[in-house]
């Protein structure tokens, strides 16, 4: 379907990696010719599925975080930091 070109992902974040564990199974069920995963935030001790980013910018403790377009319940998006949510 892709033709075997090379496919690049962009997250946000990984937290327990479910999501990007499906997505990685669905894309990869398409044979592209490569793909390389970029995370800017990464919470090693949360993962449940085996998911290994190829480039991550921050590991993060295991705790939510609001901010830099992160959100909860849409508040919080728009804070020009990271912040952990109490």
């Amino acid at each position: 379907m892709y033709g075997y070109v090379p496919i690049s992902i962009v997250e946000d974040i990984i937290d327990s990696g479910r999501t990007m564990n499906t997505f990685l199974r669905d894309i990869r069920q398409r044979q592209p010719a490569s793909v390389k995963v970029a995370v800017f935030l990464s919470k090693p001790t949360a993962l449940q599925y085996p998911v290994v980013a190829d480039y991550t910018a921050f590991e993060i403790e295991d705790k939510f975080v609001i901010g830099y377009g992160l959100d909860y319940n849409g508040l919080g998006r728009n804070l020009p930091d990271l912040y952990v949510l109490k």
